[in-house]
């Protein structure tokens, strides 16, 4: 398994319309196509206005796949365009467990 990493900084004041936007137009678009959202989470302490999410693979082939047929999807065109205006900055990581992580 691998898990793509995503923490994106958004503009201050514009979590809660950023978390609305992606609960309603974002989330079943990417339940639908990538499955396997591991956790969605927002930053308490440390670097405000930031939303960091996992989601996991069997491997990079299977990301490229999830994610080619998520980009296909005219719905998603459409909340991306409800959505970037509130984007500073995009960090992505793909991570690997060890042995003895409890995720596998």
């Amino acid at each position: 398994m691998i898990i793509d990493h995503r923490t994106y900084t958004l503009k201050a004041n514009c979590l809660p319309d950023y978390l609305k936007i992606f609960e309603a137009d974002g989330l079943p678009i990417q339940m639908r196509h990538l499955g396997n959202l591991v956790g969605y989470f927002v930053t308490t302490i440390g670097t405000v206005n930031q939303v960091v999410h996992l989601w996991g693979y069997a491997d990079l082939g299977d990301m490229e796949r999830r994610r080619a047929a998520r980009d296909a999807d005219p719905a998603w065109a459409v909340y991306k365009k409800k959505s970037m205006d509130l984007v500073l900055h995009q960090e992505n990581k793909i991570v690997a467990p060890v042995s003895f992580s409890p995720i596998q």
